[in-house]
């Protein structure tokens, strides 16, 4: 389903930069020193990423507490994701676009049939290190505690 070699625990992350609501970049290497939570979704306007990411947003402050930087990453523009996180309500952490492909396929995420990503997750620590993977299946969607546990577990 995915095309490219996914990076694993234990590997180093492939930095990436890209675009965020208000046309901000947004790169990986700038949050060196925090750990990181990237949770690649398929599609904006989807129904399992309309009640996956808002969840996410709910729990920022814990994230925030743990020194976790929460990163959505999807194929969609950041015009459409302005619209889309005004329309389910995520406000507390960056949608990034990545709409060249580039990231997706450098973290092995990409879905050729749907031109978009796989919904996975990568936990990066402090030194860039990727210290959890989780893919999901179809109708499969992260669990902010199981997210949150892990990270813990880093500090």
């Amino acid at each position: 389903m995915s095309e490219g070699k996914a990076p694993e625990a234990g590997d180093s992350a492939p930095d990436f930069t890209l675009k965020t609501i208000g046309l901000r970049d947004v790169s990986l290497k700038s949050f060196r020193g925090k750990n990181v939570v990237l949770l690649f979704y398929p599609l904006d306007w989807t129904p399992g990423c309309s009640t996956c990411m808002p969840a996410f947003d709910r729990r920022i402050k814990e994230f925030e507490a743990a020194g976790t930087q929460v990163l959505g990453i999807s194929t969609d523009s950041p015009f459409g994701h302005e619209a889309w996180a005004k329309s389910v309500g995520i406000s507390n952490y960056p949608l990034l676009s990545d709409i060249h492909r580039t990231t997706s396929r450098a973290y092995g995420v990409y879905w050729p049939d749907w031109n978009a990503n796989v919904r996975a997750t990568f936990v990066i620590d402090k030194q860039g290190t990727i210290r959890v993977v989780e893919r999901y299946g179809k109708s499969e969607l992260p669990n902010p505690d199981k997210i949150l546990a892990e990270v813990k577990k880093l500090t």
